[in-house]
């Protein structure tokens, strides 16, 4: 997963009031919202919903670079997954409609606030046993494995449908054996620590 990070006039920018004080703060680049569309849907159980209106606001911040208090529609989702958020692609899009009525493309502060507030919001996404459960009924030997090639399609037919370019992405850190296996314990405790 890459990340930027910012500093210097940037950290100005984003809200940083004391100039002695060293901010690290990541800023999210195409890479980074495409591992965390894959990540968050799949592999990543959220956090409870602790969160204040305070760091909504921190969180859409870094979205809204214009300053302008709207992001990209099309961005809601990824916003969602960086508060904790776990929605799926058909939720996300019924998300967009309930945020950007007027299909304008760009959703306000108050239309994300009230959407990160719903009360189904902050679902668990399944723990690590349960997924690794879950690759179990593609393994019929039961011996921990399955083919790369049963893997990448169980990824864009079934479930939450990912693009090629996004199992390209999650495969790549996949440890394929000679036989052309995957270990998906492995592969999911891999990727539950990245």
């Amino acid at each position: 997963m890459m990340k930027r990070r910012i500093s210097g006039s940037e950290q100005d920018d984003a809200h940083n009031d004391n100039p002695n004080t060293v901010t690290t703060t990541y800023l999210p680049t195409k890479s980074t919202t495409l591992s965390n569309r894959i990540f968050y849907s799949y592999f990543l159980s959220p956090l409870p919903p602790s969160s204040s209106p305070s760091e909504f606001k921190e969180a859409f911040n870094l979205f809204d670079r214009k300053g302008s208090g709207n992001i990209a529609a099309s961005s809601l989702g990824d916003l969602l997954r960086s508060i904790g958020q776990n929605p799926t692609q058909s939720e996300i899009q019924e998300l967009v409609a309930q945020a950007d009525p007027s299909s304008t493309g760009v959703v306000s502060f108050d239309a994300f606030s009230k959407i990160a507030m719903r009360a189904d919001g902050f679902k668990p996404a399944g723990t690590t046993d349960q997924l690794i459960e879950g690759f179990k009924v593609f393994d019929p030997l039961n011996n921990g494995t399955i083919p790369a090639t049963e893997l990448r399609h169980v990824l864009t037919t079934m479930g939450e449908v990912l693009s090629a370019e996004e199992v390209d992405d999650l495969m790549a850190g996949a440890l394929v054996d000679k036989d052309g296996l995957v270990n998906y314990e492995v592969f999911v405790r891999d990727l539950l620590a990245a």
